[in-house]
């Protein structure tokens, strides 16, 4: 329950990002230009993590190369926050025109086939355009999140998020409410975004992702086992502003034959491969690596 408090909170936030995101795209990307030149230059908002990041993920590149790289990220950046204005006014007409799916054929084939998708992808190009996904299939659409721990603000993205229909599960209750589904007979396509830093205790696997030690979750994979899910990767490029295009690719088809670190293995091999061919759309200014791995004498 949200208090009182909160409910006034909410609506001063979500109102005035409602009337805002009736103006035209063109109108807010100029905002966003704008917005670059502040964010770069005079707050230098995360500029330290986003450097040090990719110097350590591209150690090939030089200074000048990195920071010509980091400027477009921070470009790409003040782009993600008025398109999430934008998407507060969106209609159905609206994301399906800017947010393409290339093949839901594929899904579709395994609709057909009554199996349970795991769908995982990055914080790569706008994810939060992804959801118009439930637009476009006949399976219930289930996003898997973390809860933000200001409520107003999780309040605002649990909105904007499920706007079409997708079904917000937090981490802790995803087990629960797919095998609810699987129990019901409704069929469900799962988005998983899997790149995040998990808390220590929890670590299980570790990979060479970007010339770094990373940790990785491995939630998507047990669950994947658990329900033979086919597990599918969601690669989100951009076709220019404003436009986006989902290529689903398929990982393992029946997860129940493959470990729990094969599985994992598959999604982040496809997502180090996706990053490296257009880095400036990954979210750098997430602290990815403050987990380091101890090594043992």
């Amino acid at each position: 329950m949200y208090s009182l408090r909160n409910q006034i909170l909410f609506y001063l936030f979500y109102y005035p990002f409602r009337f805002l995101g009736l103006l035209p795209l063109g109108v807010l990307y100029v905002i966003s230009d704008i917005l670059h030149f502040l964010v770069f230059y005079i707050i230098r908002y995360r500029k330290t993590i986003v450097l040090e990041n990719l110097k350590n993920s591209f150690p090939e590149k030089s200074p000048r190369e990195i920071r010509k790289l980091a400027k477009k990220y921070y470009v790409h950046l003040c782009d993600l926050i008025v398109e999430a204005v934008y998407q507060t006014g969106m209609g159905e007409k609206e994301i399906k025109k800017r947010v393409r799916y290339n093949n839901p054929d594929l899904i579709q084939k395994y609709f057909n086939e009554g199996k349970h998708v795991a769908g995982v992808l990055g914080h790569y190009c706008n994810w939060e355009w992804m959801c118009g996904f439930p637009l476009i299939t006949d399976y219930k659409c289930v996003t898997i999140y973390k809860p933000l721990r200001n409520k107003v603000f999780d309040r605002l993205m649990l909105t904007m998020r499920s706007r079409f229909g997708a079904d917000l599960v937090s981490m802790k209750m995803a087990a629960k409410k797919l095998y609810e589904y699987k129990n019901r007979g409704i069929p469900t396509i799962t988005a998983f975004i899997a790149d995040q830093s998990p808390p220590k205790e929890t670590i299980l696997y570790w990979f060479d992702f970007l010339n770094q030690e990373t940790p990785v979750y491995h939630g998507p994979a047990r669950l994947a086992k658990k329900m033979n899910m086919a597990v599918i990767y969601l690669k989100m490029n951009r076709i220019k502003r404003g436009y986006y295009q989902f290529d689903l690719i398929p990982l393992i088809e029946n997860s129940a034959e493959e470990s729990e670190y094969e599985i994992t293995k598959a999604h982040v091999s496809q997502l180090e491969e996706h990053i490296k061919n257009q880095p400036e759309y990954w979210l750098w200014s997430h602290r990815r690596w403050k987990h380091k791995k101890e090594v043992k004498e």
